[in-house]
Protein backbone atom coordinates (compact mmCIF):
# COMPACT_ATOMS: atom_id res chain seq x y z
CA UNK A 1 0.00 0.00 0.00
CA UNK A 2 1.45 3.37 -0.97
CA UNK A 3 1.78 5.90 1.91
CA UNK A 4 0.10 8.91 2.38
CA UNK A 5 2.82 11.19 1.24
CA UNK A 6 3.10 9.19 -2.32
CA UNK A 7 -0.67 9.32 -2.85
CA UNK A 8 -0.65 13.11 -2.51
CA UNK A 9 2.34 13.48 -4.43
CA UNK A 10 0.17 11.65 -7.23
CA UNK A 11 -2.86 13.70 -6.66
CA UNK A 12 -1.09 16.98 -6.66
CA UNK A 13 0.77 15.45 -10.53
CA UNK A 14 -3.01 14.14 -11.65
CA UNK A 15 -4.50 18.08 -11.02
CA UNK A 16 -1.30 20.07 -12.49
CA UNK A 17 -2.02 17.53 -15.91
CA UNK A 18 -5.72 18.37 -15.64
CA UNK A 19 -4.59 21.96 -14.85
CA UNK A 20 -2.47 22.42 -17.93
CA UNK A 21 -5.65 20.68 -20.22
CA UNK A 22 -8.46 22.78 -19.06
CA UNK A 23 -5.45 25.93 -19.65
CA UNK A 24 -4.52 24.07 -23.02
CA UNK A 25 -8.66 23.58 -23.96
CA UNK A 26 -9.70 27.28 -22.18
CA UNK A 27 -8.80 28.77 -24.95
CA UNK A 28 -10.80 27.38 -27.49
CA UNK A 29 -13.87 26.72 -25.66
CA UNK A 30 -15.95 29.41 -23.95
CA UNK A 31 -17.21 29.37 -20.40
CA UNK A 32 -19.96 26.96 -20.70
CA UNK A 33 -17.85 24.46 -23.22
CA UNK A 34 -15.77 24.65 -20.93
CA UNK A 35 -18.16 23.58 -17.71
CA UNK A 36 -19.03 20.89 -20.33
CA UNK A 37 -15.83 19.71 -20.22
CA UNK A 38 -15.36 19.44 -16.84
CA UNK A 39 -18.08 16.94 -16.13
CA UNK A 40 -17.10 15.52 -19.42
CA UNK A 41 -13.68 14.32 -17.98
CA UNK A 42 -15.91 12.26 -15.36
CA UNK A 43 -17.87 10.00 -17.69
CA UNK A 44 -16.71 6.46 -18.47
CA UNK A 45 -17.35 4.59 -22.10
CA UNK A 46 -18.39 5.83 -25.01
CA UNK A 47 -22.30 4.77 -24.85
CA UNK A 48 -23.32 8.39 -24.56
CA UNK A 49 -21.15 9.39 -27.49
CA UNK A 50 -22.89 6.57 -29.15
CA UNK A 51 -26.15 7.47 -28.06
CA UNK A 52 -25.85 11.10 -29.16
CA UNK A 53 -24.44 10.34 -32.61
CA UNK A 54 -27.18 8.42 -33.49
CA UNK A 55 -29.27 11.13 -32.34
CA UNK A 56 -27.55 13.34 -34.28
CA UNK A 57 -27.40 11.06 -37.33
CA UNK A 58 -31.09 10.82 -37.49
CA UNK A 59 -31.47 14.93 -37.61
CA UNK A 60 -28.77 15.02 -40.21
CA UNK A 61 -31.11 12.62 -42.47
CA UNK A 62 -34.14 14.73 -41.10
CA UNK A 63 -33.10 17.92 -42.31
CA UNK A 64 -30.33 17.91 -44.20
CA UNK A 65 -30.32 14.29 -46.27
CA UNK A 66 -28.50 15.87 -49.32
CA UNK A 67 -25.37 16.55 -47.43
CA UNK A 68 -24.50 12.39 -47.93
CA UNK A 69 -20.84 13.09 -46.95
CA UNK A 70 -21.48 14.33 -43.64
CA UNK A 71 -23.81 11.73 -43.19
CA UNK A 72 -21.01 8.81 -44.31
CA UNK A 73 -18.52 10.46 -42.10
CA UNK A 74 -21.44 10.28 -39.04
CA UNK A 75 -22.10 6.62 -40.07
CA UNK A 76 -18.65 5.37 -40.24
CA UNK A 77 -17.77 7.37 -36.61
CA UNK A 78 -20.70 5.50 -35.30
CA UNK A 79 -19.13 2.14 -36.44
CA UNK A 80 -15.70 2.73 -35.22
CA UNK A 81 -17.32 3.41 -31.72
CA UNK A 82 -19.22 0.43 -31.89
CA UNK A 83 -16.65 -1.42 -32.75
CA UNK A 84 -14.20 -0.49 -30.11
CA UNK A 85 -17.23 -0.35 -27.76
CA UNK A 86 -17.84 -3.98 -28.27
CA UNK A 87 -14.56 -4.75 -29.46
CA UNK A 88 -15.89 -6.93 -32.43
CA UNK A 89 -14.00 -8.60 -34.97
CA UNK A 90 -12.65 -7.45 -38.53
CA UNK A 91 -15.94 -9.85 -39.74
CA UNK A 92 -18.12 -8.65 -37.87
CA UNK A 93 -17.13 -5.35 -38.40
CA UNK A 94 -17.79 -5.56 -41.95
CA UNK A 95 -21.23 -7.13 -41.17
CA UNK A 96 -22.23 -4.13 -38.90
CA UNK A 97 -21.11 -1.53 -41.63
CA UNK A 98 -23.40 -3.66 -44.36
CA UNK A 99 -25.70 -3.13 -41.68
CA UNK A 100 -25.38 0.49 -40.68
CA UNK A 101 -25.40 1.20 -44.79
CA UNK A 102 -28.56 -1.26 -45.58
CA UNK A 103 -30.46 1.31 -42.39
CA UNK A 104 -29.09 4.18 -44.36
CA UNK A 105 -30.55 2.99 -47.88
CA UNK A 106 -33.97 2.05 -46.19
CA UNK A 107 -34.13 6.10 -45.00
CA UNK A 108 -32.19 7.63 -47.75
CA UNK A 109 -34.72 6.23 -50.25
CA UNK A 110 -37.79 7.41 -48.72
CA UNK A 111 -36.33 10.59 -48.22
CA UNK A 112 -35.53 11.46 -51.98
CA UNK A 113 -31.55 11.14 -51.78
CA UNK A 114 -30.61 9.86 -55.02
CA UNK A 115 -26.72 8.73 -54.36
CA UNK A 116 -25.40 6.79 -51.75
CA UNK A 117 -21.77 5.62 -52.35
Amino acid sequence: MASPVARKGKSNAKAKQNSAKRGLYSRALDEAELLDFELAQGVEGIDDEIALLRVKIKSLLENDPENVKLIMAATNALARLVMTRYRISADQKNALSSAIGNVLQGLAIPLGIKYLP
